[in-house]
């Protein structure tokens, strides 16, 4: 006798959380490239008047949000899968890219400008790879420990307190990596001053910090929503 099993379809809420966390990461992913720069209505003690950035900042702090999201709703173990699976899943986004420039085209004109806006260049690409994978695990953890201390209560600590310490650690990461680190040992690149690497790594956490603030009702209405419309319970996907 054949046993058939019988598989859950995903939610849309899981299918939305997977869509939002991949489309942040693949925007990042090509757009971490440029370094952004705002003018301040004042001056502060280390980034000065003007706050300097990456581009993918903005982007990169919504995986964090769909990240913080689906750990809540569905449990550390998916969570984590998702952040994996993420990861792997930059290797094809770049392999298509560095393919796309390498192949020959149909205007040579416009290969260089091409390049110039996808192809990130070599200590970008690992400063960012280095940064997600070990930030985007370490939100997952925190964000599971401080649940098994506080429960289902105080989901605004847990995005929170996640969200600040691994966007620090992604911060430091990236920007050391793919602007002091890397260019020096692999000679390709400018290796930046020191004081220009610390006003990067102080503006992009700023904005992502600040950015982790804001979305905390963002985090509380998506889970609110979700567990109402599929009838979840706040501890069933933590009971394991």
């Amino acid at each position: 006798m054949t046993q058939t099993r019988t598989q859950r379809a995903p939610t849309v809420a899981q299918v939305a959380l997977v869509g939002l966390f991949v489309t942040a990461l693949v925007t990042a992913q090509v757009t971490a490239s440029k370094v952004l720069a705002f003018e301040l209505p004042v001056s502060l003690p280390v980034t000065g008047a003007q706050l300097a950035l990456p581009g993918a900042a903005l982007a990169y702090a919504l995986t964090f949000l769909a990240s913080d999201c689906y750990t809540e709703l569905y449990g550390r173990r998916a969570g984590q899968i998702v952040v994996n699976v993420g990861f792997v899943l930059n290797f094809v986004v770049l392999g298509l890219v560095w393919s796309t420039i390498a192949a020959p085209a149909a205007d040579p004109n416009t290969a260089g400008q091409f390049e110039t806006v996808l192809g990130a260049s070599t200590n970008i690409v690992l400063g960012s790879l280095l940064a997600y994978i070990v930030s985007q695990n370490w939100d997952v953890i925190v964000f599971h420990r401080i649940r098994e201390y506080t429960g289902s209560e105080k989901l605004w600590l847990r995005n929170i307190a996640s969200t600040a310490s691994s966007q620090a650690i992604d911060t430091v990461i990236f920007v050391s990596v793919a602007f002091a680190i890397a260019p020096a040992v692999l000679g390709v690149g400018t290796v930046l001053q020191p004081d220009i690497v610390f006003s990067l790594m102080v503006g992009q956490y700023l904005l992502k910090f600040v950015i982790a603030l804001l979305d905390t009702p963002v985090v509380y209405a998506i889970v609110s929503i979700v567990r109402s419309r599929e009838g979840l319970v706040a501890d069933d996907a933590h009971s394991v």
